[in-house]
C-alpha cells in the first residue's frame, strides 16, 4: 500500500519531490513511451538540469520558457527551474506565431528550452538563450547539482500559466507554491495514493502546471499520451498501463467512445473517469458511465481559478449529468446578479475565492483588478446558477451570451439540448447579427450519420419542445468537425465566422 508523502513543514514543491524520492524512489512518476522515470530519477535529473540552467545564467526570479510537448523532460525542466527560484513559462507548441511572440515579449525569458521537432520560434522572438531538448539527455546522464539552492516559501512565484486565448491574446496567470498546496487539498476523489493517472492534455495546461503538489504528494504515476493525441492511444494505455484514473476533455471522450477498439479494450483497472475543461454535455456523462462501468466525475474550473467545483462519486445520475457539482472544500463560491447574490435557480456571474487561485496576471495590474476584487473574489467570466443543494450549473461564458429580440440566450443551454438529439454528436451555438432581431442563434452540428444529417426545421422543433421558442437556432451548418484550439476547446469566433461569411446551410 502506497502512503501519501508527509508534507508537514514543506513550503515548496521541490522539497516535496525530495521527500517522495526518499520514501518512494523506485516508484514510477512518469510513463512516457519507452521512458519510465521513477521519483528517485526525477529528483536526480532535476538537480542536474538545474545546474545546467544555472550555468546559463538562470537564477531566482528569472523566467524560463518551456516550448515542449507533454513529456518526462518537461517535468524534469519544471522541477529544475523551481529549484533555482526561477519561474516557468510554458508555451504549448501548437500556439501560433503571434501568440508565442506576445508571450515572449511580455516575459523576456532568460532561457528557452525548445523541442524543434514540435515548434519553431517566431522571427525576432525575445527568447533569451535557446537550449535544445536533445541536450537534456547528456546533461542528466552527467549528473550533478547546483552549488547552492535558495530556500523557497509558499509565496514564491513558480509558474505563469497562459490562458487558451479563445477570446484574444493569452493572459498569464501567476501561481506560487501556496497555490499548489491548496490545489492538492481540493483534488478530492481524483487523487488516491498510488494512482496511475492518464494525462491527455498538454503540460502547458493548468491541468498539469498547478498539480505538482497533488501528484507528488500522492505518489501518482502520470501516464502520458503521445502527441498528437489519438483515441486509439488513449484506450491502449488504459489497458497496457493499468490506468486507474481516466481523464480527458469532452472532445477526447467523444472520440474514445466512438472508437472501434473500445469494445475489446480491457478497462477493468479503472476506478474512476473524469472530464471537464469545457462544457460537458449530459449525454456524454451517461455514455461514459455505461461504457466504462465506473463512476464519472465532472470538474469545472478555469486557468485563473485552478480548482473550483466537482461532482462526487455518490451523486445521483441527474447531478452528475446536469451539473458541475459543489465547490471543493477549500473554495468559496457565489453567484451574483450585480452586487447581490443570486437566488436559487437564478443565472448570474460565477465568482470564486481560494488560496489555490492565481495571485495575479503577469505584469498586468489593471486586468488583474478587473477580475479579482479587493476582497479576493475572482470573477470567472462564466454564468451559472445554483440549485437548492448547492450544485452549480454552467450556462456559458458572459462573452458568448447573445440577445435575440430582447431575450438573453445562453449557448451552452441550447448546445445541451441539441446534443440530446439522436442525430447530433456535438453542437456549438453562437449569436450572429440580424437586422431585425439584433442577433439570432446559429448552430454548427456534427451529425451522427453524415449521409442523413438533421435539418434545421427538425432541430428547431426539437429545441422548442424543450426550451423557450426564442432559444431554438435560426441557422444551421452541418460540419465534419468543430474548430478547436490547442487545448481542444471550441473556438466560438471561428464558428461565428462560418455564418457571417454566409456559409450556413439554413
Amino acid at each position: 500500500m502506497v502512503r501519501r508523502v508527509d508534507d508537514s513543514g514543506v513550503t515548496d514543491a521541490g522539497t516535496l519531490l525530495r521527500r517522495a524520492a526518499d520514501a518512494h524512489g523506485d516508484r514510477e512518476a512518469f510513463v512516457d513511451g519507452a521512458t519510465r522515470l521513477t521519483f528517485g530519477a526525477w529528483d536526480a535529473a532535476a538537480d542536474a538540469v538545474a545546474a545546467w540552467l544555472a550555468d546559463h545564467g538562470v537564477g531566482r526570479g528569472d523566467v524560463v520558457s518551456l516550448v515542449l510537448g507533454a513529456c518526462a523532460d518537461f517535468a524534469v525542466c519544471y522541477q529544475a527551474v523551481m529549484r533555482l527560484g526561477a519561474i516557468t513559462s510554458p508555451l504549448n507548441p501548437r500556439l501560433g506565431a503571434r501568440e508565442m511572440a506576445s508571450i515572449f515579449s511580455r516575459t523576456a525569458p532568460r532561457v528557452t528550452v525548445l523541442d524543434p521537432g514540435l515548434a519553431s520560434l517566431p522571427p525576432g522572438a525575445e527568447a533569451g538563450t535557446v537550449l535544445m531538448r536533445a541536450d537534456l539527455a547528456p546533461v542528466v546522464a552527467a549528473g550533478g547539482r547546483p552549488a547552492s539552492l535558495p530556500a523557497m516559501g509558499l509565496d514564491d512565484t513558480v509558474a505563469i500559466v497562459w490562458t487558451s486565448g479563445t477570446t484574444g491574446v493569452p493572459k498569464g496567470a501567476v501561481f506560487d507554491h501556496g497555490c499548489f498546496r491548496d490545489m492538492a487539498l481540493g483534488a478530492g476523489v481524483l487523487s488516491v495514493p498510488g494512482d496511475r493517472r492518464l494525462s491527455p492534455v498538454p503540460f502547458a495546461h493548468v491541468g498539469y502546471m498547478t498539480r505538482p503538489w497533488d501528484e507528488i504528494g500522492n505518489v501518482i504515476t502520470t501516464v502520458i499520451i503521445p502527441t498528437p493525441w489519438h483515441a486509439a492511444d488513449h484506450l491502449r494505455l488504459i489497458a497496457d498501463e493499468s490506468v486507474t484514473v481516466g481523464q480527458g476533455v469532452p472532445t477526447q471522450w467523444q472520440l474514445v467512445l466512438q472508437h472501434p477498439d473500445l469494445p475489446t479494450t480491457d478497462v477493468s483497472s479503472l476506478r474512476i473517469t473524469s472530464t471537464g475543461a469545457s462544457k460537458v454535455p449530459p449525454e456524454l456523462v451517461r455514455a461514459m458511465r455505461k461504457a466504462f462501468g465506473v463512476p464519472v466525475v465532472v470538474r469545472y474550473t478555469s486557468t485563473e481559478a485552478s480548482v473550483t467545483t466537482g461532482t462526487q462519486v455518490d451523486d445521483d445520475d441527474e447531478v452528475i449529468a446536469n451539473t458541475v457539482g459543489r465547490p471543493a472544500p477549500n473554495v468559496e463560491l457565489r453567484v451574483c446578479v450585480g452586487e447581490q447574490r443570486a437566488s436559487v435557480g437564478e443565472v448570474g456571474d460565477i465568482h470564486i475565492r481560494s488560496r489555490a487561485q492565481m495571485r495575479r496576471y503577469w505584469k498586468d495590474p489593471e486586468r488583474t483588478a478587473s477580475v479579482i476584487d479587493p476582497a479576493g473574489w475572482l470573477d470567472t467570466g462564466d454564468l451559472g446558477w445554483l440549485d437548492a443543494a448547492g450544485n452549480l450549473s454552467i450556462v456559458g461564458r458572459k462573452v458568448e451570451m447573445y440577445i435575440r429580440g430582447g431575450y438573453n440566450v445562453y449557448p451552452a443551454e441550447v448546445e445541451d439540448v441539441l446534443g440530446e438529439h439522436p442525430g447530433v454528436v456535438r453542437a456549438a451555438v453562437v449569436g450572429v447579427p440580424d437586422p431585425v432581431l439584433g442577433q439570432i442563434g446559429a448552430a454548427a452540428v456534427i451529425p451522427a450519420d453524415p449521409s442523413h444529417p438533421p435539418t434545421l426545421d427538425e432541430l428547431k422543433a426539437w429545441c422548442r419542445e424543450r426550451l423557450a421558442s426564442y432559444k431554438a437556432p435560426d441557422r444551421l451548418r452541418v460540419v465534419a468537425e468543430l474548430p478547436v484550439n490547442a487545448l481542444q476547446k471550441v473556438v466560438k469566433a471561428n464558428v461565428a465566422a462560418m455564418f457571417t461569411e454566409g456559409e450556413g446551410n439554413g
